[in-house]
């Protein structure tokens, strides 16, 4: 039965598994994507995106909450000042995770997360939508008034 089993256990006791975690979540942030198996990546997404979703908001609280759980100081500063500001309007789902098929020693099921504003292959087709909007009124209007065609010939004689 899995009565109150919130979250997977990775086969690890607990100091083992925050350190693990904290370890894999800074490689993400450094590297933009890491490979790692499926259960990891899941796991892994549960973690991070929390932090991400802090890092919106640059207060001294949210780094010091931040900072607790990740323990590198310099991948803290660039998920503050590098990644924050890119997913600034996303509302959630900042990872992806990609199966990649089984490795070759141990047939384990193998998987690609990565952050999804840092992929340059998905976002090559992606249009920027249009900002403005037409209105219901006709076409642009002309700056100089038209010319009578009379009054251009009595000018000319």
């Amino acid at each position: 039965m899995r009565h109150g089993k919130k979250f997977n256990h990775l086969g690890r006791q607990t100091a083992h598994r925050k350190a693990m975690l904290a370890n894999m979540a800074c490689s993400l942030i450094e590297h933009k994507r890491i490979n790692t198996t499926v259960a990891k990546a899941k796991a892994l997404k549960q973690f991070v995106e929390p932090m991400i979703t802090k890092s919106k908001s640059d207060t001294t609280h949210n780094r010091r909450i931040v900072m607790a759980k990740l323990r590198q100081k310099d991948v803290v500063t660039e998920l503050f000042r590098d990644v924050a500001p890119k997913i600034g309007d996303r509302p959630g789902g900042y990872t992806r995770i990609i199966k990649l098929g089984n490795r070759l020693g141990d047939n384990a099921d193998m998987a690609m997360i990565e952050l999804v504003d840092y992929n340059e292959i998905y976002n090559v087709g992606k249009v920027e939508k249009k900002t403005t909007r037409r209105s219901r009124r006709g076409g642009v209007k002309p700056a100089v008034p038209p010319v009578d065609a009379k009054a251009t010939n009595e000018e000319e004689e």
